[in-house]
């Protein structure tokens, strides 16, 4: 028989299914209240309502809630060893399981007060960027035991159900980094339903004492995987017998049985082959789990609030990282907020200017601006346009460019109102649309990358939420240069790239002698090179320089003057020629980028991009050096920075 829980006008209730109908049981007995009664009663109270049902209700129409709403306990097994291995193969770490797996069953315990029902919304964990669900199926205990035998364990599993763990994949990797246990990573939500089904329901899919249920994984109209129950290395019951050892398992208690190989979001990704990556799960999505014999379930997830941040804590263990200050000489204070720059053009700086702490501009006219830049996630630029209300109140914000397609240029386009335009070069809104998914910079915030790299890392990266961001791109595109008109003044757009991106927008306001170079200046701290070629960037500075601006809002760091352009192209012109001079003599880049005489620039922040720049710079030289994905470039800078750092 097939057992449900749903909601009705007298408050949740149990029946049983007939056809199309549930057919309730008696007033007041819920599912768990009677399973610790054994087998023979459930299915006594099952035939009771068959025949002669408290109510009947469309079980098409009937609120369906989890059969088991609140287990006693819920203890997720790992009887897949091929998840194990698919997800290590994944994350890089190989396929070869530890000895341990072969040895004893694994499994852990999960939250029992998230429980969702078969079709209620699937709450994000709060604070994750990599949200994902695993197809499971459990096995929930009727008159539980301790020390059970194998055999007695296999008696105890009075139904089976539908399990969804619900999982933050970057929370369960700090988590992991602790090595007692899950946390975080695991109880925003588990999934039960949308029946108990009785062992005996089940006997025409029995193979050799497996369950033998084809499984099917879809998010949207996708198919994410699609397997067989059968091969379990470990079964239900050789993990309730263990898990009995000296406990006592008791009725209501549910087993999942980790995740069925591929049906699952970890599986597929790959850290090297990162271009074909769908993603994370995002708000909206729609993931429907069906199993032979056990139903379906279709959940749409929801995005969560972002959590209130823990104090920072000193880890005496690690050195401590002093910043440098920023060397160059700005023209205003360089301090945080909003900085009038000239006739209604302001600056929205953020110190240091390291990674991702990017800048901004607003340019106002007659009842309308033109905003240039959004920030790295929505908490930094709804804090910027809130700043900005003073002045976009009566002169609203009509027009936004993003100057290239980083993140921390654009990342909060979604936060604009829907009749703001938003401009960029063509080829800025090509590479947004395939540039990497803003959930994978999680992954650097919270990965294991080594001593040296991990904490190097959560330094740049830490303290950011890309799991709420939606890429929100150009409404409008433009080729090399286009003239904007914000109210009655005007604002020259000029893509002077590929440099630093594929596309590097300039946007300058001739009547106030303002420059906003996007990041083909970075004042005081090493510029980064992403596409190339560097003579271009090198050329860009002289296209810059030959505006004449008597102010510069770089991309990063304080706002400077003209000299600050030229420091950035003295800086290409040493990385060209050194680079130049270490490929020619065949040292490898590996060795090569410790060769490099930063001279005047050796104080500048986030040296140790030199790294980055002149790799590119080899590859511009040999087209057949190796490519190195992203993160072991910067793995390499943050060797570079503790070799070097003063």
């Amino acid at each position: 028989m097939r057992y449900v829980m749903y909601r009705s006008d007298e408050g949740d209730r149990a029946g049983v299914v007939v056809g199309d109908a549930i057919h309730a049981l008696p007033t007041g007995l819920a599912l768990i209240d009677v399973i610790g009664r054994g087998a023979e009663v459930l299915h006594e109270l099952g035939q009771a309502a068959r025949q002669s049902p408290a109510e009947v209700v469309s079980l098409a129409q009937a609120h369906l809630l989890a059969p088991i709403e609140r287990p006693p306990v819920f203890r997720d097994a790992l009887c897949y060893l091929d998840h194990v291995r698919n997800y290590q193969e994944a994350v890089g770490q190989g396929r070869v399981l530890k000895d341990v797996f072969y040895r004893i069953p694994a499994f852990a315990f999960r939250c029992p007060t998230t429980i969702l029902g078969p079709f209620d919304d699937a709450p994000m964990a709060p604070g994750t960027a990599w949200q994902d669900f695993e197809l499971e199926i459990g096995a929930i205990v009727g008159v539980g035991g301790k020390d059970l035998t194998v055999s007695q364990a296999q008696d105890a599993i009075i139904g089976y159900t539908i399990v969804n763990d619900w999982s933050a994949r970057d929370l369960q990797a700090l988590d992991a980094q602790m090595a007692i246990g899950q946390a975080k990573g695991k109880d925003s939500g588990i999934t039960l339903g949308p029946y108990l089904v009785t062992p005996d329901d089940l006997e025409p899919y029995m193979r050799d004492g497996q369950l033998d249920l084809t499984v099917t994984a879809m998010i949207n109209d996708t198919v994410i995987g699609t397997r067989s129950t059968a091969p379990m290395d470990w079964s239900f019951a050789e993990v309730i017998s263990f898990a009995s050892r000296g406990v006592p398992i008791v009725a209501g208690e549910v087993f999942g049985s980790g995740t069925v190989p591929v049906c699952t979001l970890l599986e597929h990704f790959r850290l090297d082959d990162i271009d074909n990556w769908r993603g994370w799960l995002r708000d909206g999505d729609v993931v429907t789990l069906t199993v032979e014999g056990l139903g379906q379930t279709r959940q749409t997830v929801r995005a969560s609030h972002c959590p209130e941040p823990l104090p920072a804590r000193v880890n005496p263990d690690v050195p401590v990282v002093v910043r440098r200050p920023n060397p160059l000489k700005p023209l205003l204070p360089f301090t945080h907020g909003l900085h009038e720059v000239g006739r209604d053009v302001w600056a929205w700086i953020q110190p240091d200017g390291g990674y991702g702490l990017s800048n901004a501009g607003l340019i106002a006219g007659d009842n309308a601006s033109m905003l240039i830049d959004t920030l790295y996630d929505l908490q930094l630029t709804r804090a910027m346009l809130d700043a900005m209300v003073p002045i976009t109140s009566a002169r609203p914000i009509t027009t936004a460019l993003f100057t290239h397609a980083n993140g921390d240029h654009c990342y909060g386009n979604q936060l604009l109102d829907e009749s703001v335009n938003i401009l960029a070069a063509a080829g800025s809104a090509e590479e947004l649309a395939h540039e990497m998914n803003p959930q994978m910079m999680a992954f650097v915030a919270s990965m294991d990358l080594g001593p040296v790299a991990s904490p190097w890392l959560r330094e740049r990266f830490g303290g950011h939420d890309w799991g709420s961001i939606a890429v929100r791109n150009a409404d409008q595109t433009f080729d090399t240069s286009l003239t904007v008109e914000v109210g009655s003044r005007t604002v020259e757009l000029h893509d002077l790239g590929p440099a630093h991106t594929t596309a590097d927008t300039v946007a300058f306001v001739p009547d106030a002698g303002v420059l906003f170079t996007g990041d083909l200046v970075f004042a005081g701290s090493s510029p980064i090179v992403w596409a190339g070629p560097i003579s271009n960037w090198v050329a860009a500075c002289e296209r810059m320089i030959d505006l004449g601006p008597s102010v510069v809002i770089p991309g990063h760091g304080p706002v400077v003057g003209v000299e600050a352009i030229r420091a950035v192209k003295e800086y290409w012109e040493m990385v060209i020629e050194q680079s130049d001079v270490a490929f020619h003599a065949g040292l490898p880049v590996a060795e090569a980028v410790h060769q490099i005489d930063l001279g005047p620039f050796k104080d500048w922040l986030d040296a140790e991009r030199i790294v980055n720049n002149v790799y590119v710079r080899y590859r511009e030289l040999d087209p057949d050096t190796p490519e190195l994905p992203i993160v072991a470039l910067l793995t390499m800078q943050a060797d570079w920075d503790a070799k070097h750092r003063s």
